[in-house]
């Protein structure tokens, strides 16, 4: 049998009030600048050594995987949390159509989105980190 097992806070924040998540998402978009800043921090450290490492497939894997972390997933999440910002402003609005629940299952897939994405780029980092000991 598999258990589940469920991350407290994420239930908890789930429940908390628009300010709350409204927080979280700002949050969200700090941890994407500081991202960013480790990419171009990555980029130069690796391109610094570009010059020596031309012929090696490991170092050009790498590159282009800061190439689409930057490009792509930045862009795309930084995309995605403003538009559910937006969304958050038309709810404090009373737009019509919308829904506190809507919003709430919007905030857990951006959660998931984030987490996914900082397991992936914390096992990214490593594989700079382990190759830059080789060099």
């Amino acid at each position: 049998m598999k258990t589940i097992i469920s991350n407290p806070k994420e239930q908890f924040l789930l429940g908390a009030g628009l300010d709350i998540l409204h927080f979280e998402s700002g949050e969200w978009l700090s941890t994407i600048a500081f991202w960013k800043d480790e990419v171009k921090f990555f980029d130069n450290l690796l391109k610094q050594r570009e010059s020596s490492e031309i012929k090696n497939p490991d170092f050009e894997k790498m590159l282009k995987n800061l190439d689409k972390i930057h490009v792509d997933l930045f862009e795309d999440l930084e995309e995605s949390i403003q538009k559910h910002e937006q969304l958050l402003s038309k709810i404090v609005r009373a737009e019509k159509g919308l829904s506190d629940a809507f919003y709430r299952e919007k905030h857990n897939q951006i959660k998931k989105r984030i987490t996914v994405f900082e397991i992936d780029f914390k096992s990214f980092k490593k594989i700079v980190f382990d190759y830059l000991k080789k060099v």
